[in-house]
């Protein structure tokens, strides 16, 4: 739940209850930004263990509980539009004086708090209250005029917490919370002004921490599920069409049945791979989501080693290979997956290659493949409110969870809004361009070698959208340019995150470091404590964590 105003809940059965939920009040009244405009949300508390309204409280043993944003803080805007992060939240009970403090107080109803408070709001969840944050741009613009439905996304963390109020068509209440990174900055290139932004969401399906939760399960969701979007706009005045362009990206867990048992006694332990799908039907279930998500051609670039003294990842290497033969013989040949293996460890050893060169000519490939977005917003478009949220968007039925986000693609030019039916004034607008397929990268942990081939991809197609925008005459750029150096910042800053949530320490960044020139000692000496931070966290936190998760 979003703080939108004042909250309340009122019984009038007693004082004493009318004073509870003043007191309530009293505590929202304190946080109102001053403009004299409270909302109410009354909360019938005459039953004692019931509430009177149908919605989705948090309920353990006790009494029900409101989990609210009670300050946020603003990290950037897309077109107008802005983006923020939760800075604090509380929980508040809403018990009734006669429900017994015994079992609102017992030893487990104080553990399972203390589990919903592990997943902790202020780190890495952002949200608009104007834009739909947890879809890509694309979307956005393409499915805009098909009534693109605010939750029920794979994106939205608080989904199943919010449906109750969003079944009562009410929104107000509520904001769409996204987890994983969003980082905008400012540039300039040849006295143009833009802005960069990184976006990477994470999956709610199959989420967990990194040895408890691996592979796919049976619904062909994957562990670390993650989309990645890069978004370059211009910079301009708000009477002035606006040129914006978008790539997206995926990384997820190798689609397999595998696991590895966490160990306190061991730092790597033993891979283990199920034979209990022999027909990949899983595997299968995953890349037709996939072409559901982002259309065709999915092009998967898997880093795992291909030798190895004992062999761990290439056991993985050679089933992943046979799932993709077996999948691609039912397929037409325009629809085949599109499968590359490339062992970053190995080019990396090689003094003679230059790991990030050869993954951007890659990445330039799977570029040319996919395309990217390219769109020019318009004066008109910006008075008219385009992109924007309206209680219409909510979604107010019901579905299961696996089939979240799928048939969104659809063929975008369908539901295409052209700009030649934009009351554009006196601009000329250019043609629009769209993504039709996707990347997808994979290493083992889908973390730090993914992070390296996720940023190469990412400089391919950042030279491509600002020759687009007109900003660059040359549609590639030096990987000694500065605009490479920031996106490097940018992607290090990512992978460092994502590698947190999901790993528990900050990423390995050695192909980063050498190009930027690190002393090799002090690297091996980061890199080594980086792996002592995630070997405890996963022998020792993550347990909770994935509890916390769960719940």
């Amino acid at each position: 739940m979003e703080n939108g105003g004042s909250t309340s809940s009122s019984s009038g059965s007693s004082s004493s209850s009318l004073q509870a939920s003043m007191q309530e009040f009293k505590l929202f009244e304190t946080q109102s930004n001053g403009n004299g405009v409270y909302r109410v949300l009354k909360i019938d508390r005459l039953d004692a263990s019931e509430l009177n309204l149908n919605l989705r409280f948090i309920k353990f043993l006790g009494p029900y509980y409101m989990l609210v944003i009670t300050e946020r803080r603003e990290i950037g805007e897309i077109c107008g539009h802005r983006v923020h992060e939760v800075s604090k939240s509380e929980i508040i009970s809403l018990r009734n004086p006669s429900v017994l403090s015994n079992i609102a107080n017992s030893r487990d109803e104080n553990r399972y708090k203390k589990l919903l408070c592990m997943v902790d709001l202020t780190k890495d969840f952002f949200f608009s209250y104007s834009f739909n944050i947890m879809r890509s741009f694309q979307k956005n613009i393409c499915n805009h005029e098909s009534g693109a439905t605010l939750c029920k996304k794979m994106f939205v963390w608080n989904e199943f917490l919010t449906w109750g109020i969003r079944h009562l068509r009410n929104t107000v209440w509520t904001v769409a919370l996204v987890y994983g990174f969003f980082k905008q900055t400012s540039l300039s290139e040849a006295g143009r002004n833009f802005k960069l932004t990184l976006i990477a969401r994470r999956s709610r399906h199959n989420a967990g921490t990194r040895y408890l939760k691996r592979g796919i399960n049976e619904s062909g969701n994957v562990a670390n599920d993650v989309e990645t979007e890069q978004i370059v706009s211009e910079d301009v005045p708000e009477d002035h069409p606006m040129q914006i362009s978008s790539v997206v990206q995926n990384r997820g867990s190798i689609p397999l049945f595998w696991s590895q048992e966490t160990s306190r006694m061991n730092i790597k332990p033993d891979i283990v791979l199920s034979k209990r799908d022999l027909n990949f039907e899983a595997t299968r279930l995953h890349f037709e989501n996939l072409v559901d998500r982002y259309g065709i051609p999915i092009i998967i670039l898997n880093l795992i080693k291909t030798k190895e003294r004992r062999p761990r990842e290439s056991v993985l290497r050679a089933e992943f290979a046979n799932a993709i033969d077996f999948i691609n013989k039912d397929l037409p040949e325009e629809n085949r997956l599109r499968f590359l293996h490339w062992d970053l460890h190995k080019h990396f050893q090689s003094k003679t290659a230059n790991v990030l060169a050869l993954l951007g000519k890659v990445a330039t490939c799977a570029l040319m493949l996919t395309g990217f977005f390219y769109y020019q917003v318009t004066p008109a478009m910006k008075l008219d409110g385009y992109l924007s949220l309206s209680s219409s968007d909510a979604d107010m039925s019901p579905r299961n969870s696996s089939d979240d986000d799928s048939g969104e693609y659809d063929s975008p030019e369908k539901n295409f809004r052209s700009s030649k039916n934009v009351d554009d004034g006196d601009y000329d607008v250019k043609p629009s361009r769209l993504q039709s397929g996707v990347l997808r990268t994979n290493c083992i942990d889908c973390l730090d070698r993914t992070n390296v081939a996720q940023y190469a991809y990412g400089w391919a197609a950042l030279g491509q959208q600002l020759h687009a925008l007109g900003i660059r005459d040359a549609p590639t750029i030096e990987l000694d340019d500065p605009l490479s150096s920031s996106l490097m910042g940018l992607y290090e800053r990512m992978g460092d995150t994502l590698a947190y949530q999901y790993g528990g320490s900050a990423a390995h960044n050695k192909v980063f470091s050498e190009r930027r020139g690190q002393w090799k000692a002090a690297t091996q000496s980061q890199e080594f404590l980086r792996t002592l931070q995630r070997y405890y966290n996963n022998a020792y936190m993550d347990a909770d964590k994935q509890d916390a998760i769960n719940m």
